[in-house]
């Protein structure tokens, strides 16, 4: 068995925004994921994408907005890097958009440049090309 000096898992924080609106359904729609390597960077993408539709608000989901962009994500970044679930949800009309965040353990892809490939990688045979 080959040994690996370093581990092929990374701590990190998994993030994910859903959207739910009268145009999809009752189901709520991936529309952005990010992998953070910290949880002050996974707030901040959180952070960075309230802050890019605050301007198009009501003055009710705007005053939410601004609470947790002003003080809210502290508080959310401690927990989150103590291992919590961090949620930020703003509605508007027929619109809900939720973000969340929370930790993750990421497993290291094989980079396929300048390293061989593992002995399994072998074992597949490759599609033949159709005309």
């Amino acid at each position: 068995m080959t040994h690996h000096p370093q581990s092929t898992l990374t701590r990190g924080y998994w993030c994910e925004c859903w959207a739910q609106t009268a145009a999809t359904g009752q189901a709520p729609v991936l529309l952005a994921s990010f992998d953070a390597t910290t949880a002050a960077e996974a707030i901040n993408w959180i952070r960075v994408a309230l802050r890019t539709i605050s301007p198009s608000l009501d003055a009710e989901a705007t005053t939410k907005a601004e609470t947790w962009l002003d003080t809210g994500h502290r508080t959310d970044a401690r927990a989150l890097s103590e291992g919590e679930l961090c949620t930020v949800t703003i509605s508007q009309a027929d619109t809900h958009i939720e973000w969340t965040a929370r930790s993750a353990m990421f497993l290291a892809l094989a980079h396929r440049q300048n390293r061989e490939l593992p002995p399994c990688a072998l074992l597949f045979n490759q599609r033949s090309a159709t005309s």
